[in-house]
């Protein structure tokens, strides 16, 4: 396996020592600045509710956003960000006239997007759904921007690259999935020989008790009623197939730079206990919360502190009880296919996400069954490795290369497709 780099939290918090970020909320000099890329979505929407609680310990540099340029204006005049940039350019003008009077710069296309992620800063918030993500992302590390890493297409789809750049960036990746966000919080200052495995927890999603059959004729309406967590379509229909812990497993093998014999997965439907590290010695430490994406995104943001929130407190009494149990693939089979591919390597990862998203918008837009999409994704995973395209990627571009081919080779594979074109 090629030599990863790690997220060590005692190197990161040495480098973090004199910089911004409150403990307890008590307010320091220097405001911590930072930039909320995917500012409209759910991350985005709950990193404003962190900042605005934070009693001024933090200024947003930028914001960026995909469609919504009323929302994104919103967003914009209540954190007092002085530029704001929608990816669809189709969308200035009314992101324009929407901070009229506002002395909000407009900007708009994927370049203004990168332009936000440029903005000078001391914390980049990457939140922006899908491979869409990649590139403003690593602009920001590639200019030694510390990232709170949000979204975990970037890794999966790029994963050598992002690791390859922040060890020559000198900077660090904060995680703010809960699962990887439980377990660095876990490890604490452990020796990364002494980590037997990391376990990541699945809620189970919405079919957890479903049989193959009834999983098979969901619809989306039923797919997107998560029972535990409020986010974007994509993630939430991820999570009902488990390939949303696929992708958390092949995203914690690179920022843990942990092998995937080291990497687990338990259902555990109260959402309470999101990673578990288990050590050499016996023991094992885990990471609970109430299931608010708050924690740990305020945990990133103001690392190595600690800000005082208003996130939801973890009552375990009220909670009663915890449910552990293995993920069953042949239910669930995309966990299965996401795990191969990350074993496989050779790219199967890049190319696993990039057919999932096409995936998930056919079945989203009901052109495809529930079901086809791990099969749609294996298929995708099997001609890539046949003619050559699943390769490992060495940039980003190459990356993101391997991305589009493989988009357009699962597009055209869709019902009617051939028709239409």
């Amino acid at each position: 396996m090629k030599k990863v780099v790690q997220l060590r939290p005692k190197d990161s918090a040495k480098a973090h020592e004199n910089e911004g970020g409150a403990p307890d909320g008590k307010r320091e000099k220097a405001p911590r600045a930072v930039v909320v890329l995917g500012a409209t979505g759910s991350i985005g929407r709950s990193t404003a509710d962190v900042i605005k609680g934070a009693d001024g310990a933090f200024t947003v540099a930028a914001v960026a956003g995909g469609r919504d340029a009323q929302a994104l204006a919103r967003i914009a005049r209540e954190l007092g960000a002085p530029f704001a940039a929608l990816a669809d350019p189709a969308g200035y003008q009314d992101l324009k006239i929407a901070l009229a009077g506002s002395g909000v710069e407009a900007a708009a296309g994927p370049q203004a997007v990168v332009e936000a992620a440029l903005r000078e800063a001391d914390i980049v918030v990457g939140a922006i759904s899908g491979a869409a993500g990649v590139a403003p992302t690593y602009a920001a590390l590639k200019a030694g921007r510390t990232v709170a890493l949000a979204n975990k297409e970037c890794l999966v789809c790029a994963g050598p690259a992002f690791m390859k750049q922040a060890q020559a960036s000198g900077t660090r990746l904060l995680p703010v999935d809960s699962e990887h966000n439980a377990v660095f919080q876990a490890m604490g200052e452990a020796d990364l020989d002494a980590v037997e495995m990391i376990t990541l927890t699945a809620s189970g999603g919405p079919f957890r008790g479903w049989s193959a059959e009834r999983i098979a004729a969901a619809t989306p309406e039923q797919a997107l009623a998560h029972p535990n967590w409020s986010m974007g379509p994509k993630i939430t229909i991820d999570c009902a197939s488990l390939m949303n812990k696929g992708l958390e497993v092949i995203e914690a093998h690179y920022i843990f730079g942990v092998e995937p014999e080291r990497l687990d997965v338990l259902v555990h439907p109260q959402s309470v206990v999101h990673g578990l590290v288990a050590f050499a010695d016996g023991s094992v430490s885990a990471g609970l919360a109430a299931p608010d994406m708050k924690v740990p995104i305020a945990h990133c943001l103001a690392f190595p502190a600690r800000l005082r929130t208003q996130a939801r407190r973890l009552d375990l009494a009220a909670v009663g009880q915890l449910s552990f149990e293995r993920p069953d693939f042949a239910r669930f089979p995309a966990l299965r296919v996401a795990l191969d591919a990350l074993r496989a390597g050779r790219g199967l990862p890049t190319v696993l996400n990039a057919a999932n998203e096409i995936a998930v918008e056919a079945f989203l837009n009901r052109r495809i069954a529930f079901n086809e999409i791990a099969s749609l994704v294996e298929a995708a995973c099997d001609a890539a490795l046949g003619d050559g395209v699943a390769r490992e990627p060495e940039t980003v571009a190459e990356a993101l290369d391997i991305d589009r081919a493989v988009r357009e080779r699962v597009r055209s594979s869709l019902p009617g497709e051939a028709a239409a074109s």
